[in-house]
């Protein structure tokens, strides 16, 4: 059965609270999700599952970028964006994706993606799932802003794709590799907060036409 694609800001109420289950499972036993026990667990039937993701792996991709889509970027004047603008969207983003990639559920998946990884570039296996609706989804919605603070004169560089790599690895540092080798950081707001503003200022460093004194 064909799936139909949703974005996630169209999926309704219902269909969230079925990837809320969904990610609840994935937590207690990631690698045995069938569609069964999501069923079960949202109390719908299975063949309203089908009609809304095609299969298991549609509903796992429809997961991921559920997950993913929690990593929001601020509103912003593209034509006259400012310093404290870009700063404030650099700094939402960065403190969603750190509280996303520490989150129970995002472990559950990325283990489950890195087990199996060995299976190569299979565009079913939760690897391939991963990079393309979680990891890979996250540029796309960042690169218009770091686009208009390049136009605007904000930042030294002409790479949307560098610059966003880069800011993506001083968000992230060795943050995502630790917890998922069993690390047991534990983040508070105010640490998640901490960890922002430091790379946010960082990333000024490295590609800011001037560094602000205070993020």
């Amino acid at each position: 059965m064909e799936r139909i694609e949703t974005a996630p800001d169209d999926w309704t109420e219902r269909q969230q609270q079925v990837l809320d289950a969904t990610l609840s499972l994935l937590i207690e036993n990631a690698a045995n999700i069938t569609m069964i026990g999501v069923a079960r667990r949202a109390s719908c039937s299975k063949e309203t599952l089908y009609k809304w993701f095609g299969d298991r792996d549609g509903l796992l991709v429809a997961t991921v970028r559920y997950q993913a889509s929690k990593v929001k970027v601020e509103r912003f004047d593209a034509d006259s964006i400012t310093q404290a603008q870009l700063t404030s969207v650099l700094l939402g983003f960065a403190k969603d994706l750190l509280t996303i990639l520490t989150s129970d559920i995002s472990i559950a998946l990325n283990r489950l993606a890195i087990a199996q990884a060995h299976q190569g570039a299979d565009s079913n296996n939760m690897g391939s799932i991963v990079l393309q609706n979680g990891r890979f989804s996250t540029g796309p919605r960042l690169k218009p802003a770091l686009e208009a603070g390049m136009k605007a004169g904000l930042l030294r560089q002409s790479d949307s794709e560098e610059a966003f790599r880069s800011f993506y690895g001083l968000v992230v540092r060795d943050v995502h590799i630790r917890v998922l080798l069993g690390d047991t950081m534990s983040f508070t707001a105010d640490d998640i907060s901490t960890e922002a503003e430091r790379a946010v200022h960082q990333f000024y460093h490295l590609y800011g036409a001037q560094t602000p004194s205070r993020i």
